[in-house]
């Protein structure tokens, strides 16, 4: 069944399942089209409710857009039909759905139907129902709307219907809507129905004098706010309060109900008047505690997750099921004095009656008073906050049409038959939705980015956004922007998140305290170590203990709640997580309470067993580059079950594991362990960032490697990682940077007379003078890294100077040298048995066959280096081999088996950022396109591929683009610009001496 809701913020769900929606312009569209259910909205009636002012020139399109995704959202959950199309604009068929303020009205209405038929009770009860189909303002999250007038409408019925409520509950007698009634007249100041009603139950009550200065707030506020005075019914009121009218004490009409126990507690505390979300859990727990018999229920999370809220919430939903009253009892279970069982079922027994002074002596004998009077009646109980089962167990109530629900930071596994239900964060839309009811909707609205940014800091955590919203409300001049910066600040943050008596650091601190001490140490290590996803193997190396003990102590946190479980790897481990809020109070504890070399010693084992594994992986699978580091030392060690896991999906596991890797280096550098930074580094590097194209990463470890040498003085560390930093600028398309960072380096290990460091830096200085294209320098630098690495007897080194140098003899026509360097880079690779270098020296010979016309060979080699690359994992330079593939398709004349590969290979190098890839397939798409003629495509896609070389610096590319851009323009018979693009062109082949001068040269 479908269910939209408007009361509220906008939304749709599916089997109580909610259905996404989007941002604020989708959600404004979708609720335009339910307002008209049935009928047609135009189109450009969609655009204004869309974009009220300035609507973009692509409106219509982006309608169409957002349209579709509409559709496709709801087809996921099985309603394709929700979202018609029908000239001039489109429509809602919600037959089969049903709609909050339909909903509304119809109970609105039968209530009315019913009180005027004199049956208050059953009127009372569809009110009550109506009015909970609140979840705050209507079609709010919808920014500044033009739907604004038809969501005050639907404020207006509601706010109708809570008046007529409170109307119907005066007349049969019932004051506990006080609470209620006062929070609406706070909203509605000038509303002299609801004060009127708030004045009579304030009287009745015996509150004689509140009633009177509720009577003079109103007028205060209608002269202040509309210039009027009370009306006459008001004044009549205040009047009769004067005097003390007994009549005002007499309901309207007879109450037709049962008459209720002597004894009836209300005792519930009546909770956050914004509660926000939590939707589906709401209404199953509801609609279990509204059932027959309705048992125990736990709600259990971390601290801050708003269980005592939801608790309070929907026990004062579901309280017209349980007639003979709701218990409440503070538990204070993680405070230093929790509740005993006997302190609370003395103040049970008191608020059902029991004289003080007919309590039985014994807690014995008082549980079994407790039980007998609650044993026939319908009857909830809330313990809020408790410790454990021992301290609840003894108190709950043993009638089968009885309920308990409890809220506790642990899962109290022990209670049997217990329903558990886990109070996570709020989504991203509930998160929103809260701060925007707390600060107002246009303050959010006017910076979007801020906001987002707060409710990042705060992880989506209730208590936090409570917290942050309540600093902004009462400092109406902060700047969302300030906030959210001194949040972004994490030596900062906790300090931020507190207001008045409420703050994160003291709830987290109340289930710190009741862990025991090695839980404690276990959180302080994990939480100084600074990694949100890990496994028990990263803290049994943090503690220096054993895999089973450290999966142990996670279960403790996991318990408390302040660590997650997240699910099981591919490798059959099991993953935790930790929020950002509780790391910053873990790691204020560690600084506290451990010895810094206690600390610096935890990050050494846990970072020096991750390059143990590192190790492993260089040795069962080689690396394709030339690699410089240090032999591996004796290393820490790892369980054999655990490496064998790894390796049977090693860039899998590197994949998976990159976050965690990168913040163990930080730390590790952090810390000053410079020379385990360094060589981590260097390992890791050759394995897997550069493939990937993950820039941001490699240079945050990069950089804090290379500054802990700094620091530290090792000119060895220096090198290194100013070696690594020049790979990095290459594989950025930052040539002239690579070179220069390799020759700094270069210097460095020529200081030290490191020569396998030497062999890096010239074969990086030589690949970062060929892409430019200067080739003569690429070769010099080439040519004196062989005899080096041939001297090392460096097999992977070899391999790969040889297949760069024949690349670059490639590039300047020597085609018989460059197949001797590509035939000895492959003798070199297939003896070390590296795969990827394989891989890539096939396709090197895939280019090298094209150029030279044997196309047949060269689609074999293109073809086998593309399904190395694809068992390797490795899916940009499968899509590298896949392209030199389809040129040499193309070349054959065969441009409808290229052009799909093409474009896949295209989307890959842009899914990656790879601008030199995106480069090369759009220059090849346009030989594709002038080839078949579609002469308008081929200049598009070279004059985009041209924009490209010139943002990486490679004018000899650029130049064979504009070669290519000369047989286009001369193509459409435009011989001047043709004659223009092709001299360019061919005076850079001059001064590069490449190739295609020779090629040109013999024509």
């Amino acid at each position: 069944m479908l269910q939209v809701r408007l009361l509220g913020p906008v939304a749709a769900y599916s089997a109580n399942e909610p259905i996404p929606l989007g941002g604020s312009k989708p959600r404004a569209l979708f609720a335009a089209l339910v307002l008209e259910r049935g009928r047609v909205v135009p189109a450009s009636r969609l655009v204004d409710v869309v974009w009220p002012e300035n609507p973009p020139e692509r409106a219509r399109a982006l309608i169409q857009t957002y349209i579709s995704t509409l559709r496709k959202s709801f087809a996921r959950h099985g309603h394709p039909e929700v979202i018609g199309t029908q000239s001039p604009g489109y429509l809602a068929r919600l037959d089969n759905a049903t709609v909050d303020a339909d909903l509304l009205a119809d109970l609105v209405g039968r209530a009315r139907e019913e009180v005027a038929r004199g049956d208050h009770a059953v009127g009372s009860g569809l009110l009550h129902q109506a009015v909970g189909l609140s979840h705050g303002p209507a079609l709010s999250g919808l920014g500044n709307s033009p739907l604004a007038a038809e969501a005050r409408r639907l404020d207006e019925l509601l706010l109708t219907a809570q008046a007529e409520r409170v109307e119907v509950e005066l007349s049969l007698g019932r004051l506990d809507h006080l609470a209620e009634l006062t929070g609406l007249v706070a909203r509605h100041p000038t509303n002299e129905r609801l004060r009127g009603q708030l004045m009579v139950t304030l009287y009745r009550l015996g509150r004689q004098t509140d009633a009177l200065a509720c009577y003079r707030e109103g007028r205060s506020a209608l002269v202040e706010e509309l210039g009027v005075e009370p009306g006459q019914r008001l004044r009549d009121l205040h009047s009769a309060i004067l005097r003390g009218g007994g009549d005002l004490l007499e309901t309207s009409r007879p109450d037709r109900e049962p008459r209720p126990p002597t004894v009836v507690p209300a005792q519930v505390p009546l909770g956050p008047s914004d509660f926000t979300g939590r939707e589906a859990v709401r209404t199953a727990l509801a609609d279990a505690l509204r059932t027959a018999t309705p048992g125990t229920h736990v709600l259990a999370g971390q601290g801050g997750t708003g269980k005592s809220a939801l608790a309070a919430w929907v026990t004062r939903q579901v309280a017209d099921s349980f007639p003979d009253g709701q218990l409440y009892a503070d538990m204070r279970g993680m405070t230093d004095t929790p509740a005993t069982p006997d302190e609370v079922l003395v103040g049970f027994l008191r608020s059902l009656g029991v004289n003080p002074t007919h309590l039985p002596d014994s807690t014995r004998e008082r549980t079994e008073l407790y039980r007998s009077l609650v044993a026939d009646r319908r009857l909830l109980v809330l313990f809020d906050d408790a410790a454990d089962e021992q301290q609840v167990r003894p108190l709950l109530p043993a009638g089968p049409r009885c309920a308990a629900l409890i809220t506790s930071r642990d899962r109290l596994a022990g209670l049997a038959g217990a329903a558990l239900t886990e109070v996570e964060v709020l989504t991203d839309d509930e998160a929103w939705a809260l701060l925007t009811r707390i600060i107002g909707a246009a303050r959010a609205d006017g910076d979007v980015d801020s906001a987002r940014r707060i409710l990042a800091a705060c992880e989506n955590l209730p208590l936090a956004i409570r917290i942050a919203g309540a600093r902004l409300a009462t400092r109406r001049h902060l700047p969302l922007r300030v906030l959210a910066e001194r949040l972004t600040d994490e030596r900062q943050r906790l300090d931020e998140l507190a207001a008045g008596d409420l703050a994160v650091r003291s709830s987290i601190s109340l289930s710190y305290r009741a862990l025991d001490p090695s839980a404690r140490t276990a959180l302080r290590h994990l939480g100084f170590f600074g990694l949100p996803r890990f496994d028990a193997w990263v803290l049994s190396s943090l503690l220096d203990t054993s895999v089973p003990l450290a999966e142990r102590m996670l279960e403790v946190l996991v318990d408390a709640h302040l660590v997650e479980f997240t699910g099981v790897d591919q490798t059959g481990v099991l993953r935790y997580h930790l929020h950002d809020l509780v790391r910053l109070y873990a790691r204020e504890r560690a600084d506290v309470e451990e010895r810094p070399e206690e600390l610096r010693d935890a990050i050494s084992r846990a970072v020096g067993s991750w390059r143990t594994m590192i190790d492993r992986i260089t040795t069962t699978f080689p690396p394709a580059e030339v690699v410089w580091r240090r032999p591996p030392g004796p290393g820490l060690p790892v369980a054999e079950d655990l490496a064998q896991r790894v390796l049977a999906d090693a860039s899998g596991w590197l994949q998976r594991e990159e976050p965690v890797l990168v913040i163990g280096v930080e730390r590790a550098a952090a810390v000053g362990l410079h020379e385990l930074a360094c060589d981590f580094v260097s390992a890791k590097m050759a394995l897997q960032l550069e493939g990937a194209n993950r820039f941001e990463l490699w240079s945050r470890i990069v950089t804090a490697a290379l500054r802990a040498a700094e620091r530290a003085g090792n000119l060895d560390g220096e090198a290194r990682m100013l070696a690594e930093l020049a790979q990095l600028r290459y594989a950025e398309d930052r040539y002239d940077e690579s070179r220069r960072y390799f020759g700094e380096a270069l210097s460095r290990f020529r200081a030290l007379g490191d020569i396998p460091g030497q062999t890096t830096a010239l074969a990086g200085l030589g690949l970062a003078c060929r892409e430019p294209g200067y080739l003569a320098e690429a070769l010099h630098f080439l040519n004196q890294a062989v005899p080096l690495l041939r001297e090392l007897d460096d097999a992977v080194g070899i391999g790969y100077v040889h297949r760069v140098r024949g690349s670059v003899l490639l590039e300047r026509g020597d085609f018989a040298m460059a197949l001797a360097d590509f035939e000895l880079s492959l003798r070199a690779y297939r003896r070390t048995g590296s795969q990827r270098g394989v891989a890539y020296t096939l396709r090197s010979l895939g280019l090298y066959h094209r150029a030279r016309g044997d196309y047949e060979q060269a689609l074999q080699a293109c073809a086998e280096s593309a399904e190395i690359f694809r068992e390797l994992g490795n899916e940009l330079m499968h899509s590298y081999a896949v392209r030199a593939h389809a040129t040499t398709e193309l070349r054959m004349g065969r441009p409808d088996a290229a052009l799909p590969r093409l474009e896949w290979a295209l989307s890959v190098a842009r899914e990656a950022g790879d601008r030199w890839g995106q480069g090369v397939a759009l220059r090849v798409l346009g030989q594709l396109y002038l080839a078949t003629g579609q002469l308008g495509l081929a200049e598009e896609s070279l004059d985009a591929s041209l924009s490209l070389w010139d943002r990486v610096q490679a004018p000899l590319w650029r130049a064979r683009t504009r070669y290519d851009l000369s047989l286009v323009y001369r193509a459409r018979g435009d011989i001047d610009a043709a004659d223009q693009a092709f001299t360019e062109a061919y005076q850079v082949f001059h001064h590069y001496n490449s190739r295609e001068y020779v090629e040109l040269q013999r024509r």
